[in-house]
């Protein structure tokens, strides 16, 4: 590899491995190749480590638009500064930052706003595989052809570039592989508890999904003083793994003989769960979860992504009668460079649990098996170590 920190690398390309995704499916091929500098709000970063989201996997998988491929996958990470562009003045060569998928601008009507995190002027989420100022890539591969972005960020490489919007600074105290965690799937879970719900202590909450989203949400609540916490899962053995995060009780959907599982609920809540979660992304679960959220003042929280022009459907007569909110909650309702700090404090103070979360720690190298073992339901998150 190329350029290392504080090498004269500034303002000139860098040669680095990175695992790219040339075909849908297919294993990601480790490969050389370049990084060009930072543009104007932009930021060159070297990777420490990355890991692994089922949101990758969905757009390896993925053979049909927004997939587009060859493409460098991966937005988990955490990472040095090794240089920047013009006009960026919050960084510097050797801070220590997470990227965040989701931009955080500072400067538009929302991102001012304590109200919400979906920035006006850089879109949330919109899957372009450029960056988004200027809708070109900072990657090519060593014959000179562009290699694609991935949610603004590109973790699966040695060195990344990233807009300044989507990246903020945390405190050195925390290990690389922990921060790591909290650049989507975690802090999207707690932050569901913390700001969209707001759950309150001795509240009931019904999480439908416990994959790693969905015990985030757990670890949320818990911290919140949810005084129970239902885990939905059609994996039996997600419940002794949820114990680690405050879930009390737990329903195997397949096991609720004739009943629903929202019947199920509501018998178990008296009525309903104050707070119900989606975390898987499907149409279905949404529905169950306004089944068994309490009228009058229950709230369901989509926190799962559904696949696109899927559909949701509830009576008006329901909605006005029943007096349940209906929200979603993309990266958790979190502002990335005011929250992620408060997350890293939270765990350096021995609050929140992250270290539970980590089920394996691999090199780089061996990205393929780590695809693998989050595709079987072998592991929570799996940290790639880029050096090691």
């Amino acid at each position: 590899m190329e350029g290392q920190l504080g090498g004269g690398t500034a303002g000139r390309p860098i040669r680095c491995r990175a695992a790219v995704a040339r075909k849908a499916g297919d294993p990601l091929i480790m490969e050389e190749i370049v990084v060009a500098p930072p543009k104007a709000w932009e930021v060159r970063g070297k990777i420490i480590c990355t890991s692994l989201c089922y949101s990758d996997v969905t757009f390896w998988k993925m053979e049909v638009p927004p997939a587009c491929f060859p493409r460098i996958l991966g937005h988990e990470s955490v990472g040095i500064v090794e240089s920047v562009g013009e006009d960026v003045h919050e960084f510097v060569e050797g801070d220590y930052v997470v990227p965040i998928f989701l931009a955080d601008c500072g400067e538009c009507v929302d991102c001012r706003s304590k109200k919400s995190n979906l920035c006006s002027k850089l879109p949330p989420f919109d899957l372009t595989p450029w960056m988004l100022r200027d809708g070109t890539s900072r990657f090519t591969d060593l014959k000179g052809d562009t290699l694609y972005h991935f949610l603004y960020i590109s973790s699966f490489s040695e060195y990344t570039v990233v807009d300044v919007a989507h990246i903020t600074k945390v405190d050195r105290a925390i290990p690389p592989n922990r921060a790591c965690l909290l650049s989507c799937g975690i802090a999207t879970g707690v932050g569901a508890a913390w700001r969209t719900a707001n759950v309150e202590a001795g509240s009931t909450i019904a999480i439908f999904g416990l994959g790693t989203i969905g015990l985030a949400v757990a670890e949320g609540a818990r911290l919140r003083g949810a005084i129970r916490i239902i885990g939905v899962d059609v994996n039996p053995d997600k419940f002794e793994i949820g114990k680690n995060f405050g879930v009390t009780d737990f329903v195997n959907p397949s096991s609720c003989g004739s009943k629903s599982v929202s019947q199920v609920i509501c018998e178990m809540t008296d009525g309903g769960a104050d707070y119900c979660f989606e975390c898987v992304g499907q149409a279905s679960l949404v529905q169950d979860a306004f089944t068994c959220c309490r009228k009058g003042w229950g709230k369901v929280v989509v926190v799962g992504v559904d696949k696109p022009g899927a559909q949701l459907t509830f009576g008006s007569f329901d909605i006005l009668v029943s007096g349940k909110t209906v929200t979603g909650s993309l990266f958790g309702g979190l502002k990335g460079k005011y929250d992620i700090p408060i997350l890293v404090k939270s765990y350096l103070d021995k609050e929140l649990q992250l270290d539970e979360f980590v089920t394996h720690e691999m090199k780089f190298d061996e990205i393929n098996k780590a695809f693998e073992l989050l595709i079987e339901g072998k592991c929570l998150r799996c940290v790639l170590w880029m050096d090691k």
